[in-house]
């Protein structure tokens, strides 16, 4: 009977976490395991690691006619949950945010979900990545929010920037929507506390990485 080794449940563990992904993300995120790793593994290592993950039970995956990459998640036996559908309005985002944390994952960083808003005026990050004592908010925007919505974003981002939750908030986006929500956070963040906020435009409109700047390529070095 096949083992999972190590690498197996760390990766299995972050697919619970994220749980959709594709196989950028899964090329990133397995590079954490590599001694030495400059870079994400190759398509095909990252393609047979899903392979044996998927003939031993634990993930699902599927290549959508209107996606070019394939998309994988944890199966039942894997995360308990039934398998997600693939026609839901948010899965693109969803994909997006896998791919942000791959990176962070590769750079050393742990990764998790925010917590639980307690209120509606609360906001849930995208995700929260931890190294070395900083503990970083993390937002993938690929569509535009009302003005109202980002006010309350902002809001909350800056309570936890000053009361010392956070260490940063890091927004990943289209270079459109990076135009607007940076325009909206000049506005709306107060002048000593936007240091903290860090906006990088290097998306595509369907959640693909197109540029890598030092915010991303550099991450442990931050």
């Amino acid at each position: 009977m096949t083992q999972l080794t190590s690498r197996d449940e760390a990766m299995l563990d972050w697919m619970n976490v994220v749980r959709l992904a594709d196989v950028d993300a899964i090329r990133w995120a397995l590079s954490a395991h590599q001694d030495g790793h400059d870079g994400p593994v190759s398509v095909r290592r990252a393609n047979y690691w899903i392979a044996r993950m998927a003939e031993l039970g634990y993930l699902g995956r599927v290549r959508p006619m209107y996606r070019d990459r394939q998309i994988v998640w944890p199966t039942y036996r894997s995360s308990g949950r039934s398998a997600p559908s693939l026609f839901r309005q948010t899965m693109r985002h969803e994909l997006a945010v896998a791919s942000v944390s791959g990176r962070f994952v590769a750079a050393g960083y742990q990764w998790q979900r925010d917590r639980q808003p307690v209120s509606r005026r609360d906001h849930q990050a995208d995700g929260v990545a931890t190294l070395a004592g900083r503990r970083e908010l993390i937002e993938v925007e690929l569509t535009v929010k009302k003005v109202a919505r980002y006010e309350l974003i902002f809001a909350n981002h800056s309570d936890r920037v000053r009361e010392h939750e956070v260490t940063k908030v890091l927004y990943f986006s289209t270079p459109e929507v990076n135009a607007i929500v940076l325009r909206e956070a000049k506005r709306l963040i107060f002048r000593t506390q936007l240091d903290q906020f860090l906006f990088t435009p290097c998306m595509d409109a369907q959640g693909r990485f197109v540029s890598v700047s030092s915010e991303v390529d550099g991450l442990a070095d931050r």
